[in-house]
C-alpha cells in the first residue's frame, strides 16, 4: 500500500494555490474546506500534511508564531535594518520593532546601515548606541560586517525596517545574484516589480528569507501595556527591585527602572520610548 499523505512546508501562496516543498519537490495544493470552517488559513512557512495524489492540504502543524504583515508563520528571526542617515536614525521605530518582534517569540537582529554617510562625531554616537543594544543582549551588526552572512543558515528570516533604510542594498551585498533594484523597496527578490501581493520563501545563504518588502507598519495590535513593558528586555533584570510587583515604571514611587535610567544603566531614549508606547495604549487594561 502506498501512503500518499506527505509532510512539507508551504513556501509560496498565490491566490488559493499553496506551493508545498517536500523532499526537494514543490507540489501545488489547495486547502481543504475544513480550514475555512475553522477560521484558519494556511500561511507561507506552515508545516503541513498533504494528500500528494489529490493535492490537498490536510492538516497544519501547530505554529511557533505568525505575523500578519507579511503573512508568514514559523519565523526564526527578523533582521531589523535601520539607517543612521537618509532616513535619520529613529530609536522609536527600532524599539517598537524590537518589542513587537520579541512579543511574537522571534529573534530580533539589528543591522545599522549608511554609516559611511555620517561624520566621525555622529559615527561615534551611533557606535555607543550599538554598544548599549549589544550589552543588553541583542546581536548588532553594521551592513559591512562579513559575519552578517553567517546568521541565515538553517533559519527563516524576515526583514524589517523603514523604506529607504537599505534593505535591498543589503540583500544585494549578501547575495549578488539577487540583483535587486535599490532605492525602491517594492521589488521582489530578483523578479521585478510586484504584480501580485504574496509572500514567498527563497533560499539565501543556507536559509530561507521571506520575499517581501519588509515591514515597518507593525503595531502593538493585541498587546497590552504589560506586554510592552515585559518585552523591554533590560527591564526584566531590575523589576524585582521595584516596590510593587506589577510596577509599570511610570508614576510609582521607588521604581528601580526609573533609578536605573537616572544612573545611566538604562538608555534614556529606551525609557522615553517605553512611556510613549504605553501612553498610546493606555486605553487598554493591564
Amino acid at each position: 500500500m502506498v501512503i500518499m499523505d506527505r509532510k512539507g512546508r508551504i513556501v509560496k501562496q498565490l491566490s488559493n494555490d499553496y506551493f508545498v516543498e517536500c523532499d526537494g519537490e514543490v507540489v501545488v495544493c489547495k486547502a481543504r474546506g475544513k480550514f475555512r470552517k475553522m477560521g484558519l488559513s494556511p500561511l507561507v512557512g506552515d508545516f503541513v500534511t498533504f494528500d500528494y495524489e489529490n493535492k490537498y492540504i490536510l492538516d497544519i502543524q501547530e505554529r511557533r508564531n505568525e505575523l500578519v504583515r507579511p503573512s508568514v508563520a514559523n519565523v526564526d528571526q527578523a533582521l531589523i535594518v535601520t539607517s543612521v542617515e537618509v532616513p535619520s536614525f529613529s530609536s522609536n521605530l527600532l524599539d517598537k520593532l524590537l518589542v513587537v518582534i520579541e512579543y511574537h517569540h522571534i529573534l530580533p537582529i539589528i543591522c545599522f546601515t549608511k554609516m559611511d554617510l555620517v561624520d566621525e562625531k555622529l559615527k561615534q554616537e551611533m557606535r555607543d548606541i550599538m554598544a548599549y543594544y549589544r550589552q543588553i543582549g541583542y546581536q548588532v551588526y553594521e551592513n559591512t560586517d562579513d559575519a552578517l552572512k553567517n546568521i541565515f543558515k538553517g533559519k527563516v528570516t524576515v526583514f524589517a525596517g523603514q523604506s529607504g533604510s537599505g534593505k535591498s542594498t543589503l540583500l544585494n551585498r549578501l547575495d549578488k545574484t539577487l540583483n535587486l533594484e535599490t532605492g525602491e523597496v517594492s521589488y521582489a527578490l530578483g523578479r521585478g516589480k510586484h504584480t501580485t501581493r504574496h509572500v514567498e520563501l527563497h533560499s539565501l545563504l543556507g536559509g530561507l528569507v521571506a520575499d517581501t518588502p519588509g515591514f515597518s507598519a507593525l503595531d502593538f495590535q493585541e498587546m497590552k501595556n504589560a506586554d510592552i513593558r515585559d518585552n523591554f528586555i533590560e527591564f526584566r533584570q531590575y523589576r524585582e527591585d521595584c516596590e510593587y510587583h506589577d510596577c509599570m515604571h511610570k508614576n510609582e514611587n521607588h521604581c528601580e527602572i526609573k533609578k536605573r535610567v537616572e544612573s545611566g544603566d538604562i538608555l534614556k531614549s529606551r525609557y522615553e520610548n517605553y512611556l510613549k508606547f504605553i501612553d498610546r495604549e493606555e486605553r487598554r487594561d493591564y
